[in-house]
């Protein structure tokens, strides 16, 4: 019996949290094996029948993570933490204390933005000028925590310049250089919370 099973909506979600899970040391936790389930629905599927999905799961994984994000799950008006106890309840019923649920607030995009650095050398960015005040110049705003606000938009402004293709692999890359400890997304310190109550280090 594997350790994980993570459900999420896209490929970005899988290989941003791919990267993460393989840092067990940076999160605090034992090694683990983990696999993943992509929903063909998306956020909103994840949302309405990620539960029932992951229930088939129980008896070949000990533990059961799903992850979605607020924007695209269909209820942009149900605060993200609502959605996420909705989801923590019906997945009890099968996994009791092992499964949860994360739902990002609004999007797992956001958790790329931890460090102009390692964004810098994922993206082999071209210019001097520093990622995030380039955005600035271009309109993009940012929240207290130095992220923006359309974190995908932001994204998709920077490929001009660095002309790298679009591809999930950014996440990963990115995931597994930026700080664990440091990152203050609170969705992203649920996960990390709940990991490390689960797998202790030995």
């Amino acid at each position: 019996m594997q350790d994980l099973v993570v459900l999420v909506a896209d490929k970005n979600a899988q290989f941003a949290l791919r990267g993460a899970l393989q840092r067990h040391a940076a999160l605090g936790i034992r090694q683990i094996s983990f696999d993943f389930r992509t929903h063909p629905g998306r956020d909103g599927g994840v949302r309405t029948s990620g539960p029932d999905v992951l229930a088939g799961e129980a008896s070949r994984f000990s533990h059961a993570l799903l992850v979605m994000d607020h924007e695209g799950c269909g209820q942009p008006d149900v605060p993200a933490l609502e959605i996420e106890a909705a989801l923590d309840a019906r997945l009890q019923s099968v996994w009791g204390s092992r499964g949860r649920a994360i739902v990002i607030d609004p999007e797992v995009d956001a958790w790329v933005w931890g460090s102009d650095n390692a964004m810098r050398e994922v993206l082999s960015w071209p210019m001097d000028e520093p990622i995030r005040d380039w955005l600035r110049g271009r309109g993009f705003a940012f929240d207290a925590n130095g992220k923006p606000h359309r974190p995908k938009e932001a994204l998709d402004a920077m490929r001009p310049i660095h002309k790298q293709p679009r591809s999930s692999a950014l996440y990963e890359n990115v995931t597994r250089k930026i700080s664990l400890q440091n990152c203050t997304d609170l969705a992203f310190l649920r996960l990390r919370a709940q990991l490390n109550e689960w797998f202790v280090p030995a």
